[in-house]
């Protein structure tokens, strides 16, 4: 199942408190407390930091389902901005992990592991990851399949099943000499629970317009399955109220999400 990341609610506040004021200017005082916290809420958690959920098991063994991201949106920044010249923006790399919208739909975005960036050949042969035509240490990756999948874990080869005409079209035009070139301006993206992610295998390459940006930290992880996180039901909250403490992933609150360098 995809790794789809929903937006969570924004949690981010402000603390300001307030000195003592003339009395006469009780009224002004409260208002512009209010409107710099509502300025934090608006400006800060969405053009600077963004918090999603994980309701899917496609980077298990990174991130977990239940896990609540905090996620960097200057760290790449747009594409193709001005902005670079003058702001610390940087460019994926490999092993980098990233939130992107979902190619096949925007409205949704996903979290995946950048495998592959632009000028890359890659292939995998028996799971072995090749970048460059050099084989690669994956220490993130794990396999639920005893056995190999023909497709998934020979890539790219001919899919024993249906997928989506992006990846169709990959497979066609970005094939040479038995390995995938990364084109320009698209990056590769795959899930670290290799047998149980449906990634750039199935739906083709994350454009860069695509990027959100990167995790920072898991700032509340709560034990909970993928349909509780994808409906958000009565039930589901019903849930985390009275399991908040048992359920939580205490040992995972404020544990940093880090890239693993890929390749050279």
């Amino acid at each position: 199942m995809a790794a789809q990341v929903k937006t969570d609610k924004k949690l981010a506040k402000s603390e300001n408190p307030e000195k003592p004021k003339p009395q006469e200017e009780p009224i002004r005082g409260w208002v512009a407390d209010w409107a710099y916290n509502i300025l934090i809420l608006l400006f800060g958690t969405t053009l600077l930091i963004q918090a999603f959920v994980v309701p899917s098991s496609s980077m298990e063994g990174t991130i977990l389902i239940g896990d609540h991201l905090f996620v960097d949106k200057l760290a790449y920044g747009p594409a193709g901005s001005f902005s670079k010249m003058i702001l610390p923006f940087v460019e994926p790399k490999r092993g980098d992990i990233i939130v992107f919208r979902y190619p096949m739909d925007i409205r949704f975005n996903y979290v995946k592991r950048v495998m592959g960036i632009p000028g890359d050949h890659l292939k995998i042969v028996n799971r072995q990851m090749f970048i460059n035509g050099k084989p690669v240490a994956e220490p993130f990756t794990q396999h639920i399949r005893n056995v190999p999948d023909a497709y998934l874990d020979n890539f790219p080869s001919q899919p024993g099943f249906p997928i989506y005409p992006p990846a169709v079209e990959m497979l066609e035009k970005n094939v040479v000499n038995g390995e995938l070139v990364v084109p320009a301006g698209m990056y590769f993206a795959m899930g670290d629970n290799r047998d149980n992610s449906a990634d750039s295998r199935f739906w083709g390459f994350v454009p860069r317009e695509n990027i959100v940006g990167k995790p920072l930290f898991i700032f509340w992880s709560f034990d909970a399955p993928t349909d509780q996180w994808t409906d958000m039901s009565i039930s589901h909250i019903f849930d985390v109220a009275i399991n908040f403490f048992g359920k939580t992933r205490w040992s995972r609150t404020f544990m940093f999400v880090r890239a693993v360098p890929v390749g050279y």
